[in-house]
């Protein structure tokens, strides 16, 4: 198995919304199985497929208990307010407060094509979250206040991150 780079910060493949997975089929399952190595290397708790190029909605994540796949994924609800530390393998070595729902229902399909309906609250809920972002095309310094944005471009024109341009299109995955 390989892994891929992750795009970061100034690659426009991240503002972008991602696409519906028409078939779930064995180029999908190989996708994910690619990204689930990524996010472990990186290390991460979740990855999106346009983090690695891929413009279609399919995101994985391991809370602690092994990796899980989600594809197709919708937020049907959400309740409350959960402020904690959130960081992003696109913006490396940055972290904010940032305040989200506490308590979310999602929905989306596993590689066998099975709905998967998932209540999820505080820490699970949050990859959740931040993963949907990603395949809605909003990276996390969206979620910042202007005074902690213009920080983090600051900050992160002064490190001058590269942006990987692996397959621009990320049509070679999928």
């Amino acid at each position: 198995m390989s892994t891929l780079p992750i795009r970061i910060y100034g690659d426009p493949v991240l503002n972008q919304v991602t696409t519906e997975i028409e078939n779930i089929d064995g180029r999908v399952a190989a996708l994910a199985d690619t990204m689930i190595e990524t996010m472990y290397e990186a290390p991460g708790v979740g990855l999106a497929a346009n983090q690695i190029g891929v413009q279609k909605r399919l995101f994985v994540y391991d809370k602690g208990e092994g990796p899980v796949v989600v594809v197709n994924p919708v937020i049907v609800e959400s309740e409350g307010e959960w402020t904690y530390e959130e960081g992003c393998l696109s913006v490396p070595g940055l972290s904010w407060e940032i305040t989200r729902a506490n308590a979310i229902h999602l929905i989306g399909f596993d590689l066998d094509g099975n709905e998967i309906s998932v209540e999820a609250d505080e820490f699970e809920g949050r990859i959740f979250q931040h993963e949907m972002d990603h395949l809605n095309g909003v990276l996390l310094i969206e979620r910042l206040d202007a005074d902690q944005k213009k920080e983090a471009k600051k900050i992160l024109r002064q490190r001058q991150l590269p942006v990987a341009l692996h397959d621009p299109d990320g049509l070679h995955l999928l």
